[in-house]
């Protein structure tokens, strides 16, 4: 009976004897060390009145347990587990690898009465392995997300990049903004006839209550704030923050627009200061994406303050005046303990306003920006959209398939290489990589999970595992579909490449 277990652990041990369920009912009695990360596997097989249709754990028995140890020897995200015929034994150095441990053997118990007896290492190959949702362009539910980030947990996903602001739409309260939201978060849908807007936004309540659920399930919430580019919904909230001083609307189309914020405008550090402290105070993530992609210098070169920035800044040229931007908010988010991510775009970068080192890129527009990053000795998330890391493109080439854009094939997904092409040096500085689902034509949770999954099953195996084998993970996904029918999530079921 081969094993199923995804992402596939460093190394498996197989016995000839079996650990079976047939006449037993109940989740094993956890005992020992990581009783909060146990609370969570009992938190997930709880009995549930409609799907997902969890195994019929209900009661316990003695004579079967899983015993936690503490074992300081192992990485931070590293387990070792030994199933036996009547007990399972974990050992972890901590909380995020025991939980790990407790997740690949959700995946077994998901999987019915019989598990083999084995003896399992494993640690990661990456610490970054990310997913990103575009909550602004389409607004999903507090408990989508929650389902969301616990079936990432279930793959080992640790990061939830969680793209809270664009052109579409703020989703973030801000005390000292409150028109972010009152107006900023809502725009026409022409989608649906007789609703004259949609959208909404996370009160601090919603977010505290995100960021606590995930970190139980030890993935790590980073929020993004789109600046100065993709600033729509915060111009139509405040429209002298643009250069033209409007009028200006939360956008119901998609793409890339002129409007963005005034270079030439202190009042917008006032804005990304009050940004930042809510930021800092609500999410615990040392990392703050602050966007930075797609900024068009249209309206700046007519700008009579723009173009007096440029002449006091020494700069040459309009798109330098980014630069001088995101030094700036570099330096206020380093003030409040906090690193900045940027989307590649911020490496083009002028002479006078270097990006400092500590900025960490995530490579988009293909792999090159991250090469080019770890050339300058910047720390590097890749997530290229011409390899499988943008779940929002088709599953595959056919006119049936949704999607837009482009192809991403779970076996592209699968066969992204973070440091393809880099010296040892420079692969050092890559901390590994993420998925991204921008929401444009995305308008419900189900679509997102037929996007998601199960691409994002096949990365979370990509960034994990040192033994790669697509066909070897092709036939273990057989298996693991019926875990996510289990647990009620949507899935492509078409070819794999």
């Amino acid at each position: 009976m081969p094993f199923t277990i995804i992402p596939e652990p460093a190394l498996i041990r197989k016995r000839d004897d079996f650990l079976e369920f047939f006449e037993y009912t109940g989740l094993p009695v956890i005992e020992g060390d990581f009783q909060k990360e146990a609370s969570v596997l009992k938190e997930q097989f709880a009995p549930r009145a409609e799907p997902p249709h969890s195994p019929a754990f209900s009661g316990t028995d003695a004579a079967r347990k899983i015993v936690c140890k503490k074992d300081e020897a192992l990485k931070v995200e590293a387990y070792a587990l030994a199933i036996g015929r009547e007990a399972i034994e974990l050992r972890a150095g901590c909380g995020r690898g025991a939980y790990h441990g407790l997740q690949t053997l959700r995946q077994l118990f998901l999987s019915g009465e019989k598990i083999p007896c084995a003896h399992i290492e494993d640690e990661p190959r990456f610490g970054w392995r990310g997913f990103m949702l575009d909550a602004s362009r389409y607004f999903y539910t507090v408990p989508f997300i929650k389902k969301l980030i616990d079936a990432l947990s279930l793959h080992h996903i640790n990061v939830f990049h969680w793209h809270l602001t664009d052109d579409q739409g703020w989703r973030l309260p801000v005390p000292e903004y409150p028109l972010l939201t009152d107006i900023g978060s809502k725009r026409v849908e022409r989608r649906l006839s007789g609703a004259p807007s949609i959208g909404g936004f996370y009160t601090e309540d919603d977010i505290r209550e995100i960021v606590s659920y995930a970190s139980a399930r030890h993935i790590e919430v980073v929020p993004e704030i789109d600046f100065p580019g993709h600033a729509s919904a915060i111009l139509a909230a405040y429209p002298g923050l643009g250069c033209t001083g409007g009028p200006y609307r939360v956008e119901d189309r998609f793409g890339i627009f002129d409007d963005v914020l005034c270079a030439g405008n202190d009042a917008i550090f006032g804005l990304a200061d009050a940004v930042f402290n809510t930021l800092a105070r609500l999410f615990p993530s040392p990392y703050v994406h602050i966007g930075g992609d797609e900024v068009r210098v249209t309206r700046w070169s007519r700008c009579p303050k723009c173009n007096k920035r440029l002449a006091d800044t020494g700069l040459k040229n309009m798109p330098e005046l980014q630069s001088w931007i995101t030094v700036k908010l570099v330096s206020m988010l380093a003030e409040k303990g906090k690193t900045a991510i940027g989307w590649d775009e911020v490496l083009e970068d002028s002479p006078r306003y270097m990006l400092p080192k500590e900025v960490v890129i995530m490579s988009w527009r293909g792999a090159d920006g991250g090469k080019a990053a770890v050339k300058r000795g910047h720390p590097v998330i890749m997530s290229p959209n011409t390899e499988g890391c943008y779940l929002d493109y088709r599953n595959c080439d056919d006119v049936e398939e949704p999607g837009q854009w482009s192809v991403s094939t779970v076996y592209q997904s699968y066969s992204m290489n973070p440091v393809a092409g880099m010296s040892e040096s420079e692969a050092a500085l890559v901390m590994g990589g993420q998925c991204n689902v921008w929401s444009e034509i995305i308008y419900a949770g189900r679509i997102a999970e037929y996007m998601i999954f199960p691409r994002i099953v096949a990365f979370a195996e990509n960034m994990w595992t040192f033994r790669k084998d697509f066909a070897n993970f092709a036939q273990k996904l057989t298996v693991h579909r019926q875990r996510l029918d289990m647990l009620d999530l949507v899935q492509y079921r078409g070819r794999l490449k």
